[in-house]
């Protein structure tokens, strides 16, 4: 631990409340001590106490005298991206550099210390006000009975538990209907233990399904659920509200009070209903949940009616329609199926009960009103799903052991008991139903009266007031749940022209414009009065949300994610990957054409999400499920044996700031997009202390820029002393397993006769090094330069520097303090190159005049197979002699058909060999004069010296020896001039100068005379010698 001086502070210091930073406390220079300095290693239980010692400093690091934390909350709230430092705690240049003194920090709040290691009863992004302003009130929020588990079981409660559920008992009896209960419930309860996982795996805020999906795989399929999801609900609200009216409906028509029509009234009924539900959403949550008290309550009653009813014994009356009391041989009969009219198949009955198991998420939809989701979401999901199960298995066990299948209705069916032509299980109770069985015309009994619960229960009116509480409960729950989700989209701004109604109110946040827009949609589909088609595809949004809740659950734990970590244990990811898949099952089965049109919607949207690209970054687990593919990948890479055939051009790209340099970042761009490696290489030159976080600012920002310029590489930079050193580090440590580079590209430095002699040593020599280390070389030259740094009012690596051509570097440098930062990088605009138009029907020259191994063809080739090069014809030139050309052309052709290459029109060069003209070879020798050193009449001592401080410098001696080569390069220009002036592009071998026998001088007098005056880009390239072509097929 960084330990601290003990000092005595000014009274105003004392009172500061906050942690103190060391270099508030400290002088200039480190350990340096003032008149008030302790002995070192005091402590804060000295025997000498000092306002130090007293301050939280101490009281944060149970007594000891340091610049360090005890670990406290504040310090981990709303941490994001890896690098973010936690509020209060001291960064790693507090503990470990040289600190100067900082007022600004003297009295930096903290949280009382007694609580630094609790957590806080709100987080920082729920602290709320101003200074001198009153405090907000505080929101309302509920515990996990109120807020979770009462609302799911009441969405869960519906009116098939009332009208459906007699019904399918009578069909599949009581042994199938528990299965398609247990079946159903397997579903909902594997997706709340999912639910349970992924709340618990960090803190839940405002926005339920959509939130918890969003932030598990991602915005584009959390988006395109959310939204799905949200307008399920919308459309649920008017599904659930025309359920109560048609009830209400029936009543007035069993009464003849109906209002204009059956159809209007539902209408009527409908729209007043909802209007109601809507003023008490917007009253408030607390409002809302008294309500859902009161419909709970409502329904208890109804059941605990409805069982007693099942006691009592039966009046004649009831007997007429079937109802005898508990009976073994009832039960016994009604323990089989017995399967009527077209739904009567087993999977038709469980498609019709299935959607009254759903509504396990009505709870999670209003995370952010609850006081702990974490602990309310899996407590109060797991007991609503397993009291509803209970509900359902005891009324259909219940009415399975008291009503027959079919009855009459008329009290005239009753006969003695054993009467002769009397078939049925009535008979043995005395009543008759043979008639109105074997025509199938009975009204009453469990296979044909819907409304058997009414009729069993000991007071009817109970069972239609719970028939109420069910559906309003229901429609309020969605009523909340849709505007409480839409509101967390709209303010991840994955959408757009959705901003509008993210906005909140009150106290409680609450989405007043989202409540409105649901309420306009569900009246809007009130008034359609026909929700039998839209009701299947509901189903469906929600069966899509149960399944990307598992999906999410099994795909957070297959990522081995260190950040995955549920305080929920009791949940298995196979489990969760079969609830997935079962849901997708059960979409197909409810209705295909439905889950069809579900899953085109998601599509589309996600497809949408995936095309904008939103700029958020949620740590989902399809990051970390990218990060273990490209792992696996690459290792997997190391056990591949390289062959000549799989060889990919994986190129280090010396660009410094890659905006500085877009037209070679296009090029190497443009032949290694989907197909190689290509990694952007920048050496910062200077002092490490200085510049290492200028490295870590500029790097996002680049790499952000190389995206928004769709270049798919990598960047990367390194710190030294000298550019050559730095491209040293980065052409051995580059790259991962066999994921290296093996091809150094750069520019071309046109500014070479003006710039130091060091710098064009070290760039002389990073070719060395390339060769080296068994690179290729691949180095491309301009007409108009690479460098746009100028044009950007930039500067560039002072090595490079030089008031004439300041913006001519051939390799990296270091970026301007204006173009480091990331937004600044990403916003800027785009420079256009010539490698991003498209170049129409000319011609790719290609001047293979040494064998590198194929690398100078592979290129063009590769840049020629891209759209915007395609229309391009390739020539390849090769030199020859005159007597000979047939016979070399035609070995050329041969070779380059092996090689499949697809290039037709070759070129031999017979007049390589002559002698250049006169005003040429005077123009070189013009371009090396200033680099000789006109050694000819001195002694050799002399010269020795001269060369030892001067290496970069010509001797006359290589002159005379290297004169052949020189004059070659000469002829090559006319040459070049000659064929190539109107082309694309040329290619040229790139030729080698031997080191420790060619000057630098020397060496870049042949590149700069074998390339100017051409108007097309040129890039001179020298493979490995080793081969990258081959015409074998093994």
């Amino acid at each position: 631990m960084a330990e601290l001086p003990v000092l005595e502070l000014p009274a105003a210091l004392s009172r500061c409340s906050g942690r103190f930073t060391i270099s508030t406390l400290l002088g200039a220079e480190e350990g340096s001590r003032g008149p008030y300095a302790a002995a070192e290693g005091a402590s804060c239980d000295s025997a000498h106490p000092t306002h130090l010692s007293g301050s939280t400093l101490c009281t944060r690091t149970f007594g000891y005298n340091t610049v360090d934390v005890v670990p406290a909350y504040e310090h981990y709230a709303n941490s994001k991206g890896v690098g973010d430092a936690g509020k209060g705690r001291p960064s790693l240049a507090d503990l470990h550099s040289i600190l100067k003194p900082d007022p600004g920090r003297l009295c930096a709040p903290v949280s009382d210390p007694q609580r630094s290691n609790g957590l806080p009863e709100a987080g920082p992004e729920e602290v709320a006000g101003e200074p001198g302003r009153a405090p907000a009130p505080e929101p309302v929020r509920f515990g996990w009975v109120k807020g979770v588990m009462i609302r799911c079981m009441l969405n869960i409660w519906g009116v098939i538990l009332y009208l459906r559920l007699p019904w399918i008992t009578a069909q599949a009896g009581i042994a199938l209907t528990w299965l398609i209960i247990l079946m159903s419930v397997t579903v909902t309860t594997i997706t709340g233990l999912s639910i349970s996982a992924i709340s618990t795996n960090g803190k839940v805020k405002s926005g339920g399904t959509y939130f918890l999906i969003s932030r598990s795989l991602g915005p584009e399929l959390g988006g395109s659920i959310g939204l799905i999801f949200a307008f399920a609900n919308a459309v649920a609200v008017a599904m659930h509200t025309v359920g109560f009216a048609e009830t209400v409906r029936d009543l007035l028509q069993e009464h003849n009070s109906l209002i204009v029509d059956p159809t209007n009234d539902i209408r009527i009924i409908g729209v007043v209903t909802v209007t109601v539900l809507l003023g008490i959403s917007l009253a408030g949550m607390e409002w809302e949940a008294k309500a859902q008290i009161l419909f709970f309550l409502v329904i208890l009653v109804s059941f605990i009616n409805y069982l007693v009813g099942t006691v009592i014994p039966a009046t004649a009356e009831k007997q007429a329609k079937g109802f005898f009391s508990y009976r073994a041989d009832i039960f016994a009969q009604n323990f089989v199926p017995s399967w009527r009219g077209p739904e009567g198949s087993f999977f038709g009955l469980f498609s019709i009960f299935f959607p009254s198991a759903t509504g396990i998420l009505a709870g999670a939809n209003i995370s952010g009103d609850l006081k702990d989701p974490a602990v309310a979401i899996p407590k109060g999901t797991l007991m609503a799903i397993f009291w509803t199960t209970v509900s359902y298995l005891v009324l259909s066990a219940t009415i399975g052991a008291c009503v027959v299948r079919d009855a009459s209705g008329s009290l005239n069916d009753s006969v003695a008991v054993g009467s002769p032509g009397c078939e049925g299980l009535a008979c043995s109770f005395g009543w008759n139903f043979t008639a109105c069985a074997q025509r199938q015309s009975c009204r009453y009994g469990l296979s044909n009266y819907y409304q058997s619960m009414s009729m069993v229960s000991g007071f009817g009116p109970l069972i239609t007031a719970g028939i109420f509480g069910a559906t309003l409960s229901s429609a309020l729950a969605c009523l909340v749940s849709a505007p409480k989700v839409f509101q967390c989209l709209c303010r991840d701004q994955l959408y757009p022209l959705i901003g509008f109604f993210g906005k909140g109110y009150g106290r409680n946040n609450e989405p007043i414009r989202g409540y409105m827009l649901t309420y306009i949609i569900a009246v809007g589909f009130i008034l359609i009065a026909e929700l039998n088609a839209i009701a299947p595809i509901i189903s469906n949004f929600f069966l899509c949300s149960y399944a990307l809740i598992n999906f999410s659950c099994f795909h957070a734990s297959i990522t081995n994610s260190p950040g995955w970590r549920p305080s929920f244990r009791y949940y298995s990811k196979w489990a969760a990957l079969f609830g997935a898949t079962v849901s997708v099952v059960i979409m197909f089965l409810l209705t295909w054409w439905a889950a069809l049109i579900a899953f085109g919607i998601v599509i589309f949207l996600l497809g949408y999400v995936l095309y904008k690209k939103p700029d958020v970054n949620w740590g989902s687990s399809m990051q970390a499920s990218s990060y273990n593919m490209a792992l696996n990948y690459s290792v997997g890479l190391s056990e591949v044996d390289e062959h000549i055939k799989n060889y990919r051009p994986q190129c280090l790209v010396l660009t410094g700031p890659p905006n500085f340099r877009p037209a070679l970042v296009d090029f190497v761009g443009t032949f290694t997009k989907n197909l190689s490696l290509m990694l952007c290489g920048n050496v910062l030159v200077g002092p490490r202390k200085q510049k290492m976080p200028e490295s870590q600012l500029m790097a996002d920002g680049h790499t952000k820029w190389l995206m928004k310029r769709k270049i798919k590489a990598f960047y990367t930079d390194v710190v030294a002393e000298d550019l050559r050193s730095g491209v040293q580090m980065l052409i051995q440590a580059a790259g991962l397993g066999k994921m290296r580079p093996n091809i150094l590209a750069l520019g071309y430095k046109r500014n070479w006769r003006t710039a130091s002699p060091q710098s064009l040593e070290d760039y002389v020599g990073i070719l060395h090094d390339a060769f080296d280390f068994k690179y290729g070389v691949c180095l491309l030259r301009m007409k108009e330069g690479l460098n746009v740094s100028r044009v950007m009012q930039a500067h560039v690596n002072p090595m490079f520097e030089t008031a004439e051509h300041p913006e001519e570097n051939g390799t990296g440098g270091r970026a301007a303090p204006g173009t480091a930062d990331p937004a600044t990088l990403a916003s800027e605009q785009q420079a256009s190159t010539v490698f991003q138009s498209e170049q129409g029907k000319k011609t790719i020259d290609i001047y293979w005049l040494f064998d590198d191994g194929g690398l100078t063809l592979l290129i063009p080739y590769l840049l020629g197979r891209k759209k915007r090069w395609q229309k391009c014809k390739i020539r390849v030139f090769v030199g020859g002699q005159i007597n000979r050309m047939d016979e070399e052309r035609k070995a050329i052709v041969s070779l380059l058909s092996k090689f499949r290459l697809g290039f037709h029109e070759v070129h031999i060069l017979p007049d390589i060999n002559q002698k250049p003209r006169p005003e040429h070879i005077k123009r070189f020798d013009d371009l090396i004069a200033p680099f000789r050193l006109n050694d000819s009449f001195k002694d050799e001592a002399t010269v020795n010296e001269m060369r030892q401080g001067c290496p970069w410098k010509i001797s006359d001696e290589e002159v005379d020896k290297n004169r052949a080569k020189s004059l070659r390069q000469v002829r090559l220009n006319e040459i070049l001039l000659d064929y190539s002036r109107d082309a694309a592009l040329v290619a040229i071998t790139l030729p080698i100068g031997r080191k420790g026998r060619c000057p630098s001088s020397l060496y870049m007098a042949w590149l700069e005379t074998l390339s100017q005056d051409l108007r097309p880009p040129v890039i001179l390239t020298r493979g490995n010698q080793e081969n990258v072509l081959t015409f074998y097929c093994q």
